[in-house]
């Protein structure tokens, strides 16, 4: 029975099959690695994960498309639906002491970003994650200080995880088509902290605050956190703009948060 994309899941299933197995053969799926895909739509990823391991676990809201897996008998034993919402799912819950999760999944392009600081409460249970995301997104989590898509998800997602562009897609590799381009991207949750963010609820106000208001100073920005010469301590120029901020600077301002 053919399955109608709902817009309000944002459903654009991928079907191009050479982007497929690039995808498959960069994330190098492995027996014994607990793998879990977040939106496993009509297949197009699932079917290549369970031909090289044995067990997946998938994340799945839309109930007709949880019904379709469940009726097909190729994944009895071997897929493990969850019908939620991947915003709210404690991804905690999946993992034990032996394995951390791999996560993969072409997600849903309305949801990525609050998604993507999402799991990144998860972070130390997860071993890496691979992404098919809008192309936008991706610019903006691998962008550097000083341009215009460096911003809160590029210093946040950069803090915990080293990121690595793996390839463009167009709209065409997709049903419905998409009006924007995408990009598949690998993020790796660092096994040893690139900068201090030991206090994280504090690190992540910082940088939020920071970056409210793009086009005031952080004197301005950070008032209520910051005095002038708390900025001034951590070396910083309060006459700043967050954008020209590298993450060491914005974890020696978190540290002078009282």
């Amino acid at each position: 029975m053919k399955h109608i994309a709902r817009k309000r899941f944002g459903q654009n299933f991928l079907h191009d099959q050479q982007i497929v197995n690039r995808i498959i053969s960069r994330f190098n799926p492995q027996p014994g690695e607990f793998i879990l895909e977040i939106g496993p739509g009509l297949g197009a990823l699932t079917w290549p994960l369970l031909e090289q391991i044995d067990e997946l676990h998938a994340i799945e809201l839309d109930r007709d498309l949880v019904a379709r897996f469940e009726a097909d008998p190729r994944t009895k034993g071997h897929l493990f639906l969850h019908q939620q919402d991947a915003l709210t799912f404690d991804f905690s819950t999946l993992t034990d002491s032996q394995r951390k999760l791999r996560i993969i999944g072409n997600l849903p392009y309305n949801i990525s970003t609050p998604l993507l600081f999402h799991l990144l409460e998860f972070a130390p249970c997860i071993q890496d994650m691979m992404f098919m995301l809008q192309k936008e997104v991706v610019q903006r989590i691998t962008a550097g200080p000083g341009g215009k898509n460096y911003g809160r998800l590029s210093v946040m997602l950069q803090a915990q995880c080293t990121i690595e562009k793996i390839l463009d897609v167009s709209p065409g590799a997709f049903t419905p088509a998409p009006k924007v381009d995408s990009a598949v991207v690998q993020l790796r949750p660092h096994a040893t902290p690139v900068i201090d963010t030991s206090d994280s609820e504090n690190f992540a106000r910082l940088v939020k605050s920071s970056f409210a208001q793009r086009r005031k100073t952080l004197r301005n920005n950070l008032k209520g956190f910051l005095i002038e010469e708390q900025i001034i301590e951590a070396g910083v120029d309060p006459s700043a703009r967050a954008e020209t901020l590298s993450l060491e600077n914005f974890a020696a301002l978190a540290k002078k948060i009282n």
